[in-house]
């Protein structure tokens, strides 16, 4: 947008500072508005004033500091009256009656929060992913005593990229009519390089849900397909590579199951919604199912080696390589399950800095252990070198490695000593 076109919006108040909210609060702020930031925790409200951030994210803190050192960024606990509000708050999946429902009640949390302040003309955006339909729904709960605007624009950005791909791609927003599009359109433009499609605010939480929806079933394919390598001695990740060229096929990776705030979650929004996501839902289940299906088979390798009161060394609980995010992590379901059958854990990851479960260097993670289970491809994983494998290799009790991501350098590995199996390496018997 042009900076010399006088704005209708000029004061925004942010709900909710996490990965998303903090984000794009400190860009809007950076960009001229007169930003306050809302989070009812107050513990990270005083961290991010004291420049203590608790995301870990490439350029987030000296985006931050230079928001606030500008004076267009302050930070609190509560709202206060402005032009625009913008919610980014949680919205997890919960369980009703063995149904998936999204837990609303953060967005009506922040809704309750900032109705005392509305006046005719404000404008109400929703970046939280939601099921269809509940933009209009509160649309039409606010409307009645007042005259606003209301859109849902979706975040879509990678954490470990956040910032660039805040600023570098297109954006979707749906208004409840073409006024409140436009008028959101305005906010965005002002630092979004890529395109800005406007459309109505249920085809927008549509095109939120479908696309990590795509990725999920796209994955638990994938994960079906190492299933079935496993039985017919294939090793799927060479089969994947293979497949992948022919010039309309893509198949993702698989994996130990599907982590995050949003691909393991939002797919749920839509099965909510309809009888017909029965593909959905089941692809979904598969993936939700994996953790287990990897510790079957570390517990198989347990069993046929007769090894009695075995410590496992957990790599990586982050949900992804290369970062410290572990909402939804399948690791998480994985120590559980460990620990339930009566197997010691222990755990190293050089990201994750806090974790429900205690966290060790890497070498008290491995010494004495009989297994490394490799969850998260981190890249230093990837980059070990001789010398600290033949380190890890002295350490531990049983020399076993179980890779559920293909990150590790398993020739190395194989060669110093260690036995080396691949999560959908048919090729590869336990």
């Amino acid at each position: 947008m042009d900076n010399n076109v006088e704005r209708r919006v000029k004061k925004i108040c942010v709900v909710g500072l996490g990965y998303i909210g903090l984000p794009t609060a400190s860009m809007l702020a950076n960009h001229g508005y007169n930003v306050v930031g809302v989070d009812v925790d107050r513990d990270r409200v005083r961290s991010i004033e004291e420049g203590n951030l608790n995301i870990v994210e490439p350029g987030l803190k000296t985006l931050v500091s230079g928001a606030i050192n500008s004076g267009n960024l302050r930070v609190k606990t509560t709202p206060e009256d402005a032009d625009a509000y913008i919610i980014c708050v949680p919205t997890p999946v919960k369980w009703e009656d063995n149904a998936p429902r999204c837990d609303l009640s953060y967005i009506y949390s922040a809704i309750e929060s900032i109705k005392p302040h509305l006046r005719d003309g404000n404008l109400i955006i929703i970046e939280s992913t939601v099921p269809p339909k509940t933009t209009e729904s509160i649309y039409r709960y606010l409307n009645n005593s007042r005259k606003i605007y209301m859109a849902y624009c979706p975040e879509r950005v990678l954490p470990g990229k956040i910032l660039k791909e805040l600023v570098e791609n297109d954006r979707i927003i749906g208004g409840v009519n073409r006024e409140s599009a436009e008028l959101a359109k305005e906010i965005y433009s002002s630092f979004v390089d890529g395109n800005i499609y406007l459309t109505d605010s249920t085809t927008a939480e549509m095109v939120k849900l479908m696309e990590n929806t795509y990725r999920d079933v796209n994955i638990a394919l994938a994960n079906e397909f190492a299933k079935i390598c496993e039985e017919i001695n294939v090793n799927v990740w060479e089969a994947i590579d293979l497949a992948n060229r022919h010039p309309r096929v893509n198949i993702l990776n698989p994996g130990p199951g599907v982590g995050g705030h949003c691909i393991s979650v939002d797919p749920w929004f839509i099965v909510e919604v309809s009888k017909n996501a029965k593909l959905i839902r089941s692809a979904r289940e598969l993936n939700d199912s994996m953790p287990y299906y990897v510790c079957n088979l570390l517990c198989k390798e347990l069993k046929r080696r007769k090894i009695e009161d075995p410590k496992v060394a957990i790599f990586g609980v982050a949900y992804k390589g290369n970062v410290e995010d572990t909402r939804e992590s399948p690791g998480k379901k994985v120590i559980k399950y460990l620990i339930s059958k009566g197997i010691s854990v222990s755990i190293y990851d050089p990201y994750v800095k806090t974790f429900e479960y205690p966290l060790e260097s890497l070498k008290d993670c491995v010494k004495n252990a009989d297994v490394i289970l490799v969850i998260t491809d981190h890249e230093d994983f990837k980059n070990f070198k001789e010398d600290e494998v033949r380190e890890i290799y002295y350490l531990m009790r049983n020399k076993i490695v179980i890779d559920t991501r293909n990150v590790l350098n398993q020739d190395l590995w194989r060669n110093v000593g260690f036995y080396v199996k691949l999560l959908g390496d048919g090729k590869c018997k336990l």
